[in-house]
């Protein structure tokens, strides 16, 4: 069974770790401690028992939201996990008076962008080369 909690210190270590096998260009363990001590931002994370299966942050700049760090554990990915994480944090942005909510997403990341349309985000836009390592647009999207 998955939980879906706000990150805790004791989580920075495993996100860390998923980070640098998700993304090509990770954010550092000291990033992750950084951001537990930013009133602007809120990571949520999936635990399973000790193990964290995956975890998205939140930056908050008055009443909008920007998704962060989307990332799921591989062998937990199609499972819902995204999907929870991502309803528990807009329902932690909302209760931060959030109003609206976006995001980018690598154009070929078919999945992820029909996750974020099953959510209600709308497609607003595409930052060309956004993404390095490879080069990729990014179609941005918003949910208000």
């Amino acid at each position: 069974m998955v939980t879906i909690r706000v990150m805790q210190q004791k989580d920075i270590e495993q996100m860390a770790a998923i980070e640098s096998k998700c993304f090509s260009q990770p954010w550092s363990q000291k990033s992750f401690e950084e951001a537990l001590s930013h009133k602007n931002l809120c990571f949520v994370t999936a635990v399973s028992g000790e193990t964290i299966v995956g975890y998205c942050g939140l930056y908050m700049v008055l009443d909008e939201g920007y998704i962060i760090n989307v990332a799921v554990r591989e062998e937990y990915r199609r499972k819902h996990v995204a999907e929870d994480m991502l309803r528990f944090l807009i329902s932690e942005g909302s209760k931060r008076k959030i109003a609206a909510f976006t995001l980018e997403v690598r154009e070929s990341n078919k999945a992820a962008v029909g996750l974020y349309r099953k959510l209600g985000f709308e497609t607003s836009g595409i930052r060309k080369n956004f993404y390095e390592k490879p080069i990729e647009n990014a179609i941005i999207m918003w949910k208000s």
